[in-house]
């Protein structure tokens, strides 16, 4: 339960409204009262319910599908609590969108990464809280303070208690460009590392190369941020089984699941897909395959720290310990 002399409100668009209760409960709090709709020609339409002057507010809602009306709505939410006087405003985005397009990877590209943050300023954040976002410099595209939170704590937990163990189990990353977020989370089980060496042709789709680490009768993890489509994870999971690894388990922060990923998960040579609930897991996701974990205990104990004014950083270093 949270005290303190200033009030707290938890508002809600539609992306996620059950995470944003998970998170309300473990506060003590309720979801404040207000409405997202839409007029008939799909603009988006908000009602704040209740006062919100000087109060510390936070909007909690993950860019999810569909990505562009959960934006806007956003914005919209962030928009109204600016102008009804809310004393700071925290966005909080469990999962953020256009993260992927962080930079220009060719000629006449957009960083829409870059956009995305430039407009929740404007619309009125004070401040974001989210967790592993795509690339971490995306932080650096913000002029507000962002709180950046991380997944790996969690993953790495439900495996130590899965009891794999320990002289089996080697932590693998998917590509070259995870290797900080693998050897975080290989610290935490006393594992060693392995690297799967890929090209990508095109979008969502990857060729394995090489595997540089020792995997041959090991059981495997691969840990990523993001599983999409799934045509990485499964194709680095069929070549981790040819190339020697007794088992394939996978995880990552955030299970966006679209297209085929569902039916190539079941058919892949995975035994289990990890994902935290930072994008909703609808039934039509849902397959004996797949575990899905909270984040609202690790949103709420952000929330509760940036209420307080106290350290956010400290929650990882007392997960360590």
């Amino acid at each position: 339960m949270i005290t303190h002399g200033k009030n707290i409100k938890i508002f809600t668009g539609n992306s996620y409204p059950q995470l944003a209760a998970d998170i309300a409960d473990i506060l003590g709090i309720s979801v404040g009262d207000s409405k997202v709709s839409k007029f008939s020609n799909g603009e988006i339409s908000v009602d704040i319910n209740e006062t919100v002057r000087g109060t510390d507010l936070f909007v909690v809602q993950t860019l999810c599908e569909p990505v562009n009306d959960s934006f806007m709505e956003l914005l919209i939410m962030l928009d109204a609590f600016k102008r009804a006087s809310a004393g700071r405003i925290t966005a909080v985005i469990p999962h953020y969108a256009y993260a992927r397009q962080d930079r220009k990877a060719k000629a006449r590209q957009p960083i829409t990464a870059k956009l995305i943050a430039n407009l929740i300023h404007a619309a009125g954040a004070d401040r974001v809280l989210t967790v592993d976002l795509h690339a971490p410099q995306i932080q650096g595209f913000f002029d507000i303070p962002v709180d950046h939170l991380e997944g790996v704590p969690i993953l790495a937990k439900y495996f130590k208690e899965l009891n794999l163990g320990e002289e089996e189990v080697v932590a693998v990353s998917p590509d070259i460009g995870g290797v900080k977020r693998t050897r975080k989370f290989a610290e935490r089980l006393h594992a060693p590392i392995a690297i799967v060496d890929k090209r990508r042709p095109r979008p969502n789709v990857s060729e394995v190369m090489n595997v540089i680490g020792d995997i041959v009768g090991k059981k495997v993890i691969l840990v990523d941020d993001i599983i999409d489509t799934a045509g990485s994870i499964v194709n680095a999971a069929d070549a981790l089984i040819a190339m020697g690894a007794k088992e394939v388990y996978a995880c990552c922060t955030h299970g966006v699941l679209s297209g085929p990923a569902i039916e190539r998960i079941e058919n892949s040579s995975i035994k289990e897909v990890v994902v935290l609930n930072s994008i909703p897991v609808g039934e039509d996701k849902k397959c004996d395959k797949i575990k899905v974990l909270s984040v609202a205990p690790l949103f709420a104990e952000a929330i509760k720290r940036i209420y307080e004014d106290v350290s956010v950083s400290k929650i990882f270093s007392d997960a360590e310990n």
